[in-house]
């Protein structure tokens, strides 16, 4: 259990929630258990594990398609457009 005693009505008033002293109870003791299980993971001595962003390893799989290739030149993109302006494609607004 964590040392800490947590106000459940502020942390019901801060989500914009009403509970019941029943629900009240048992969120105390959920939050309590929850803190206590922190309490457990700060005590491990972690000082020689390296951080990860992820539990296993992970890579990009690249096909031979994923390869870049070359790309046509911007004039000859423009041409294509139907209409450009400043270097861009100028497309109907589609938003109001």
């Amino acid at each position: 259990m964590s040392k800490a005693k947590i106000d459940i009505k502020y942390v019901a008033k801060l989500a914009r929630v009403q509970l019941s002293e029943l629900e009240e109870k048992k969120l105390s003791v959920q939050m309590n258990d929850i803190l206590g299980y922190f309490e457990k993971l700060n005590s491990i001595d972690v000082k020689d594990i390296q951080p990860m962003a992820h539990a296993q390893k992970v890579q990009n799989v690249w096909r031979e398609g994923d390869i870049a290739g070359s790309v046509l030149p911007k004039e000859l993109l423009e041409e294509m457009a139907p209409e450009s302006r400043d270097g861009q494609v100028v497309v109907p607004k589609v938003v109001e």
